[in-house]
């Protein structure tokens, strides 16, 4: 009850129908604050898309430039030199064989990505299920297929995401941590709603992004102007 109290609160501090830009709404989500540990900042974007048809998909990556505040664990699967390089970088888990075996083991990948070279992929059909499921299986158009497995790594640590609509054309994604300074926020959202302009399908007509909220986990939804 508590809770609904300081959140009616929060709503009762700014107009609900009025679109903000990223810098007043980011204030306000800061002014609402009444939890005591670090909120992550979400963005949900209702688009104007046929969900449906699969040449209207809206899907992609971005490098945050401030980071998630997230810390990302990787998993490598490679061998020899490119699984060298992925040790000294600092991967949580790097492996072939072995690291395949102990996922298919324990029926579960406890990372929140993964990368793997060319030729392991053929190897990876045993857990493609499990990592599938986690939304981590290595994707030559998400660049985490690849020979070069230091730059993958580097740019998941700094703060590269996937992004891809939902069954409901919504598109949800957080872009920090409510402890950023105000303009590390803004940096992150503008960088998200930059590449989610940059990847309309050809297929929608009319307005693109129908809808555009910022909000923090616990905190009210502000719209925003995009």
């Amino acid at each position: 009850m508590a809770t609904s109290k300081k959140l009616a609160e929060a709503y009762s501090k700014f107009d609900k129908n009025k679109a903000y830009s990223l810098e007043e709404a980011i204030k306000i989500l800061k002014d609402a604050n009444y939890v005591k540990f670090d909120q992550s900042v979400e963005i949900h974007m209702n688009l104007g898309i046929d969900s449906r048809k699969s040449d209207q998909l809206v899907r992609g990556t971005v490098v945050l430039p401030n980071g998630t505040g997230k810390k990302v664990r990787v998993a490598v699967f490679a061998e020899g030199e490119a699984a060298q390089d992925a040790k000294n970088a600092g991967a949580e888990a790097v492996g072939s064989d072995d690291l395949i075996n102990e996922i298919m083991k324990n029926g579960d990948a406890p990372y929140e990505a993964a990368i793997a070279t060319p030729d392991m992929m053929k190897k990876l059909g045993p857990i493609a299920r499990i990592l599938g499921t986690k939304g981590i299986m290595p994707n030559p158009k998400k660049d985490t297929v690849t020979t070069n497995v230091v730059k993958a790594l580097e740019d998941i640590r700094k703060g590269k995401i996937d992004f891809r609509n939902d069954d409901t054309a919504n598109i949800h994604q957080a872009v920090g941590k409510l402890s950023f300074d105000n303009e590390k926020l803004v940096e992150n959202a503008k960088a998200f709603i930059d590449a989610i302009q940059k990847a309309k399908p050809s297929g929608s007509k009319g307005t693109f992004i129908k809808n555009a909220v910022i909000t923090s986990s616990m905190g009210p939804g502000v719209k925003i102007s995009v």
